[in-house]
């Protein structure tokens, strides 16, 4: 190909040339694009970074353009309505429809089979509740015994995701439509941008490993920081993130490309640098010390609500948790559980793919963890990770979760296309993107609209779900109301799949499957340890 390419690309010069000479002038034109494409191909032969370019010339250039081509082509032209990654188009086009206040009912019935290994599904009452006499706005109160400033929580709010992951519109716009709906905006590890505050909406705080927004110039805790922005009314709870389900055990990244001087000056790090957080913290190191920092935390914040994120990992290590919050009697006011199939901007893709408890399993562990310990109570779980549509809802409501988030639905609402461009600064919808270039195509007056109609919608379909099951209230609904399909023959309930147990039931006996967790948690240490048996 390499000496096919000399011969025809100096053969295609010799006749352009002589015909422009010749002929007609106007065939310089050609003349000029054939020595261009000559010249490239002498670069592709002579570049040692590509074997396909360097092996065909020009025409190897091709293999690029396909690539990147692929995924436009597969979304538009191939996938079907339900197998798109990693969210359906179904459910795509749930959101923009909910957004947009169209029409967002189906025809012509499911398309999913019905009887394939996974399908799940929510019974039905024949004495289904009246929509329009249940409640349309159900909330919870988060705020324990040392809460002094409770907070009112919307059932759906808007997941954790940072100002320079987002654009500054995006961030403007979820926080507007907030506003309107009265549910929360979590900020994200990334710090309190202006655009968080600039609209008035509830924001949950988030504290991550590096410490935005509230660090010190070597990057430690900084209290006083956190103290002045904490007590700002528009922040109603804060949340230490210890893991992403997206990427457990590895610390957030923020591409040079993303890093502007205005993000940079927000986080308090140097602009245009890769910016990778610790995958650890450095203001607590154990347990025990967790439980210490979220009592400084609710003290500094003027007695606001404090929890903590995480996804489920070594489960001896959450219960190392609950044994210090029980022998210090004090509680995190709330607890978020992420998911492995959560989202991320940028994740490397062994973390994203194979690392960390999906949400159902880690979910049903924390509630029956905190539940035999007779420390529910004191706790209300926060439920995150691919929750889309009502029936996500309800389905994390099951097995525990007293309320939910969601990223990438609400990314979704305010014009996300799934374009997968989240970590190239490319989005070309202005939503992951610090170019003006393209930011500027997001509206924050029409998109604040548009979350604020998703999020009323998709509650209200929650409440559907409710009253179609026969219930009043979503405190009602059990593990018993939703299946799932096993197998062609078999069929079980969440209850079966995930056995609950009774309040208290582990200060007398510690299930078998949970023993072994139990004896290696060591609320002085993470990490499995081996401490013998515990009672407290």
């Amino acid at each position: 190909m390499r000496r096919s390419f000399i011969l025809i690309s100096t053969l295609l010069i010799l006749v352009t040339l002589s015909l422009s000479i010749y002929l007609n002038p106007n065939w310089y034109v050609v003349l000029v694009i054939v020595i261009t494409l000559t010249c490239l191909g002498y670069y592709d032969i002579l570049q040692t970074k590509h074997s396909i370019m360097r092996i065909y010339p020009v025409f190897g250039r091709l293999r690029f353009l396909m690539e990147d081509l692929r995924p436009k082509i597969y979304q538009y032209f191939i996938e079907s309505d339900i197998d798109g990654r990693p969210i359906n188009r179904i459910d795509r086009s749930t959101v923009y429809q909910r957004a947009k206040k169209e029409n967002d009912t189906m025809p012509f019935g499911t398309q999913l089979d019905v009887y394939s290994e996974g399908y799940e599904w929510m019974c039905h009452s024949m004495a289904p509740k009246d929509f329009n006499l249940l409640d349309h706005n159900p909330r919870i109160m988060v705020g324990n015994k040392d809460c002094t400033q409770p907070y009112s929580c919307s059932i759906y709010n808007i997941s954790a995701m940072s100002y320079g992951a987002l654009s500054s519109n995006a961030v403007e716009a979820m926080n507007a439509g907030a506003k309107i709906g009265g549910f929360a905006h979590n900020t994200g590890e990334g710090g309190l941008a202006p655009f968080h505050l600039k609209h008035g909406g509830d924001i949950i705080w988030q504290i991550g490993t590096g410490y935005f927004g509230c660090r010190t110039a070597d990057g430690n805790f900084s209290e006083d920081l956190f103290r002045e922005k904490a007590q700002l009314p528009q922040v109603k709870m804060i949340e230490i993130k210890i893991s992403q389900g997206a990427k457990p055990g590895h610390g957030g990244i923020l591409p040079a490309t993303k890093n502007t001087p205005e993000i940079a000056a927000i986080r308090h790090i140097e602009p245009n640098t890769l910016v990778a957080s610790p995958p650890y913290h450095k203001a607590f190191g154990t347990p025990r010390e967790l439980v210490f920092f979220i009592q400084k935390l609710r003290e500094l914040s003027g007695g606001k609500p404090i929890g903590f994120k995480l996804c489920i990992g070594h489960k001896s290590e959450f219960i190392s948790i609950c044994k210090a919050m029980i022998e210090q009697d004090a509680y995190p006011d709330f607890i978020t559980v992420d998911g492995a199939e959560g989202g991320t901007g940028a994740a490397p893709q062994e973390f994203s793919n194979y690392v960390g408890a999906p949400l159902l399993d880690g979910l049903d562990f924390v509630h029956n963890i905190l539940n035999g310990l007779n420390i529910r109570r004191h706790i209300k779980i926060l439920a995150s990770g691919k929750i889309i549509t009502g029936f996500h809802i309800i389905r994390a409501m099951a097995l525990g979760a007293d309320a939910c988030y969601s990223a990438r639905a609400m990314m979704m609402a305010v014009g996300c296309i799934q374009a997968l461009l989240c970590n190239t600064n490319k989005c070309p919808v202005g939503v992951a993107t610090q170019d003006p270039r393209l930011t500027v195509g997001l509206v924050v007056e029409d998109k604040k609209t548009r979350i604020a109609n998703f999020h009323r919608n998709t509650v209200e379909s929650v409440v559907e779900l409710l009253g179609a099951s026969g219930l009043e209230r979503k405190e009602n609904i059990t593990r018993s109301h939703i299946y799932r399909r096993i197998s062609f023959q078999t069929m079980s309930t969440y209850e079966e799949i995930f056995p609950s147990y009774p309040t208290g039931s582990f200060l007398e006996t510690i299930p078998e499957r949970y023993k072994s967790d139990f004896k290696s948690a060591n609320p002085d240490q993470w990490g499995v340890s081996n401490i013998g048996s515990w009672s407290h």
